[in-house]
Formats: C-alpha cells, sequence, structure tokens
C-alpha cells in the first residue's frame, strides 16, 4: 500500500497537547489493529491514505480503529444508526477536564480509581468514559435515556477487561431529569461531562447533516424527509430536544444545584458561541460560584467547554485532598 509517510505529519491545529491524536491518522497501523478499516482506506487526490468522511460505515471503522490501537479495546461496536462522534474532538474535551482538576490539586492532574466523572448521554459509544479511563484511570458512570444506547455501552464496557469494574451504565427512565436517579444519596463525583444534543428539532438536524455533506461534496438531493439526519449517525435524543443546547443546557445548571454538594465541577460542550449568554445567566440563577470557559479548536471548528462549581476554591482543594 504505498503514500506519502504520515508519521511525521503536522499535529492537527488546536488539539490539546496530551491528545494523541494530534497527528494526522497513521492508517497502516491503524488498519494492523483493525484490519475492517482496511477497505475504506485509499489515496486521495494528493496522493495520501485517507477515508470518505461522508461515509458512516468508514467513519465508525476509523473510530473503532482508534479505540482499539489507542486505548487497548478488544472490542468496541454500536447499533446502525446510532451516532459514532469523532474520538479526537472528544479525548480534547477530557483532556481539558483533567487541566480543570489539576488547578483545584495543586497543579497536578489526579489520576486512578478514586476519581469519579458522570458521562450525561454517553451513548451507545462510551467513547468519554473510555478515554477517561485509560487516559487516566478514572472511573465513571455512564447515563442515558435510551435503552438500546444503554445496552450497548454495558456490552462495550463487559467486552473489555479494562473497562468492566470502572464503568458502570444507568438509564434515565425520567427523560425531563438529568442528575435525579442517577445520583445516588450518598455518591459523590468529581465531575460531570455532557455532549448536550445540539438541534431544536429532526429539521434542523436534517439540514445540519446536509450542510456537513455539502462541505464535503457530497449532499444528497431528495429522499425522505427527515433521513440526512442519519448520514452521520445518531438518534433523537443524540441529536434534538426541544431549544435545542441552549434549553438542554440551562436546564441542566438548573438542576444540577439540586446536587451542588454532590459534583465538584459541572460541565457541558457548548457548541453555539451564541448561546454562552443564556448559559451564563442560568448559571447566575442557578447560584453558581465559579464558572469556567475552555475553547477548543479542532481545526476550522470552535467549539467550548463550559464547567461550573457550587463550590469556592477552598473548598474544591479540600475535596481534592479528600478524594
Amino acid at each position: 500500500m504505498s503514500s506519502r509517510s504520515q508519521t511525521h505529519s503536522p499535529r492537527k491545529p488546536g488539539l490539546h497537547p496530551r491528545n494523541p491524536h494530534a497527528e494526522r491518522y497513521d492508517l497502516p497501523a491503524l488498519i494492523k489493529s483493525c484490519p475492517e478499516l482496511e477497505p475504506f482506506v485509499a489515496e486521495n487526490r494528493f496522493g495520501d491514505l485517507s477515508v470518505d468522511f461522508a461515509d458512516p460505515a468508514a467513519v465508525k471503522a476509523l473510530n473503532k480503529a482508534l479505540l482499539l490501537h489507542h486505548y487497548g479495546l478488544l472490542h468496541w461496536d454500536i447499533p446502525a444508526n446510532y451516532l459514532c462522534p469523532p474520538v479526537p474532538g472528544r479525548a480534547d474535551y477530557i483532556h481539558h477536564l483533567a487541566d480543570l482538576l489539576a488547578k483545584d490539586n495543586g497543579g497536578e492532574i489526579p489520576q486512578g480509581r478514586k476519581v469519579i466523572g458522570l458521562d450525561i448521554g454517553t451513548g451507545a459509544n462510551l467513547i468519554y468514559p473510555i478515554v477517561g479511563h485509560c487516559s487516566y484511570g478514572w472511573r465513571f458512570v455512564g447515563t442515558d435515556i435510551d435503552p438500546v444506547a444503554v445496552g450497548s455501552a454495558k456490552l462495550i464496557a463487559d467486552s473489555n477487561p479494562a473497562l468492566h469494574k470502572a464503568i458502570k451504565c444507568r438509564q434515565q427512565k425520567n427523560p425531563e431529569d438529568i442528575f435525579t436517579g442517577m445520583i445516588g444519596a450518598d455518591e459523590l463525583f468529581d465531575f460531570s461531562l455532557c455532549n448536550p444534543p445540539f438541534h431544536a428539532s429532526q429539521e434542523a438536524a436534517s439540514a445540519g447533516t446536509q450542510r456537513k455533506l455539502k462541505n464535503l461534496g457530497k449532499a444528497k438531493k431528495g429522499g425522505k424527509k427527515g433521513a440526512q439526519a442519519l448520514n452521520f449517525g445518531g438518534q433523537k435524543a443524540e441529536l434534538w430536544c426541544p431549544g435545542g443546547e441552549l434549553a438542554f443546557v440551562s436546564r441542566m445548571a438548573q438542576q444540577s444545584a439540586d446536587f451542588a454538594d454532590q459534583v465538584c465541577w459541572f460541565s457541558s460542550l457548548v457548541a453555539n458561541n451564541d448561546n454562552l449568554p443564556g448559559i451564563y445567566r442560568a448559571l447566575k440563577q442557578a447560584g453558581a460560584v465559579e464558572v469556567e470557559t475552555i475553547q477548543m479548536a479542532h481545526g476550522n471548528k470552535i467549539s467550548r467547554l463550559v464547567a461550573w462549581s457550587f463550590l469556592t476554591a477552598e473548598q474544591r482543594q479540600g475535596w481534592a485532598g479528600i478524594r
């Protein structure tokens, strides 16, 4: 298989310094770890090996290869039409969270099983807990309202000895609740994280996917209304909710106040910069003591991590000392 060498390619702009995916993909090495990727790899017009990012099967195979190669998994799969988010961007969230925790721990990233994270909307893919545990040894509880997603996430955790005792999955039975029913009365979490549904409707989700395809030169014409939302995968709860990202994160902010003493840092990905003022207002109304906004850049795409705590800096440092 001929191609230009990708081993010493320049780093991808904006990714976290500890992100192992910051270099261009070493596709021959990934194929060695995951042979099912090979049929999707071909030379592009520049003579480099690449995959078709408009092909959901190719995207899924690439992400599986990344998880097997970099995180030592033995098994990873998701049901058809479920969200297959890109691993590099998800890894960035985890590494920025690690830096946030380090601020309250004398500049040292806390590692090991004593650190526990809560992944809201873990999905069928379980990517955040996988990256967090394999990178820092953290334990996780992953939650989701979709029973199929929870079943898939449990299967991934149970099928990998490295994950089996470190990750638990819980189904949220009430879609209006985010933390209630997921956090036990005596449970403490060092952080929560979330990649909230971005769109406000199925139509908006479909239009967004169509724009992605157009940017990749793969826009489709015609077809069943709403079907385009499945090109990159994703069920309703993964892609959209009434009010979109702003409504979801604002509701999360409001409900997080009920668990102010049980979670040191709450956080969420915020894709739309225009939503920040409304989210800040919701956090102020909820009584958050400190709010951090961390910008993340993945190529031309800009997103941000918004984190908040109801604990003072002194209380968080005390928390870190005990935990």
